[in-house]
């Protein structure tokens, strides 16, 4: 009697305990990134079935989505451009699918936002825009979510400059400045820039929980055996930058040093996630993610430059806490 009594109350202690874990918020979390190509233009024909279903086998507790806004009619260039309101609409119902509750739209100067979907929700911290002596010109943001035992998770995202010329140069000027890499250098002032207003703004960010990702629309100097740029080349001034002057690690050349993995349906590595030492001991996996449905595919009919379901790749993190 005395045992079936003691493993009685062992058993609901053991109940309890867990219980107690889970509440503390001790597991695993799931982090999915995409640049999607405008608001995942190839999504418009079967109304984003194809692409919800996917996301809800990677059973993500975050997504951000890059180039998040509806640009263009289904299968075609015509210009056809969402409101804000409409874009939230939209995704709080595509984000229903697959489990979210939380929508959250990025600070936009134009018609590129990121967006957040999130089982959890977050605390906008900074929606980043530039001043009036820098301009970011896709937007940013710096969101903060509580997990575990009251720690912070620190999510910063981006989408930086994407031509080869320099911010509002005149056409008869780009050919001149993209040969003087002046799309490079107004990239690398975007990012110190992102920098200094979110995580350089933490003295002891090595030891907090930062992450900050997105369509750096450069690559690094670490992929040059692949790249072969000449050492001095100012396409690398941006993650240069970010190795130098923050605590941030490249998540996934960490974990595959003596890989090459695109991003893209071409051969470049323009998406990364960034993490600070505190978070990378904490991630367990993470993955440039090409399979049946995510591996680019030009657009057969050559409509513009429209990849099927995206001309970039996804990114899956996980993390315990």
């Amino acid at each position: 009697m005395k045992r079936r009594v003691l493993f009685v109350v062992l058993f609901v202690l053991t109940g309890v305990i867990t219980c107690m874990a889970k509440k503390e918020g001790n597991g695993t979390l799931n982090l999915l990134y995409w640049n999607i190509q405008n608001g995942m233009w190839d999504g418009q024909t079967d109304d984003y079935q194809r692409f919800t279903d996917w996301v809800s086998k990677q059973q993500p507790d975050i997504c951000v989505w890059c180039e998040a806004q509806k640009l263009y009619v289904v299968n075609s260039d015509k210009s056809e451009k969402e409101t804000e309101e409409e874009c939230l609409a939209r995704w709080r119902r595509l984000a229903e699918r697959y489990g979210h509750r939380y929508v959250y739209l990025s600070a936009h100067p134009d018609n590129y936002p990121q967006l957040i979907t999130s089982r959890y929700p977050f605390e906008a911290e900074k929606l980043i825009t530039g001043n009036a002596d820098t301009v970011v010109c896709h937007g940013a943001s710096w969101y903060k979510l509580t997990i575990g035992k009251k720690k912070t998770f620190n999510l910063v995202t981006l989408h930086t400059w994407p031509m080869g010329f320099g911010f509002r140069v005149p056409t008869d000027k780009r050919k001149e400045s993209q040969e003087k890499g002046e799309g490079d250098i107004f990239r690398r002032t975007e990012m110190e820039y992102l920098c200094k207003a979110t995580v350089l703004t933490h003295p002891n960010a090595k030891k907090e929980l930062w992450a900050m990702m997105g369509d750096f629309n450069s690559v690094s100097r670490v992929d040059n055996d692949t790249y072969h740029h000449p050492d001095n080349s100012t396409k690398f001034l941006v993650h240069d930058y970010i190795r130098t002057e923050t605590p941030y690690i490249d998540l996934i050349k960490d974990l595959y040093p003596q890989e090459f993995i695109s991003s893209t349906g071409g051969k470049s590595r323009i998406d990364f996630i960034y993490v600070t030492p505190a978070l990378r001991k904490k991630v367990t996996h993470a993955a440039i993610m090409r399979d049946d449905y995510t591996s680019p595919v030009r657009n057969p009919q050559k409509i513009s430059n429209f990849w099927h379901p995206s001309d970039h790749l996804p990114i899956l993190m996980t993390f315990k806490y």
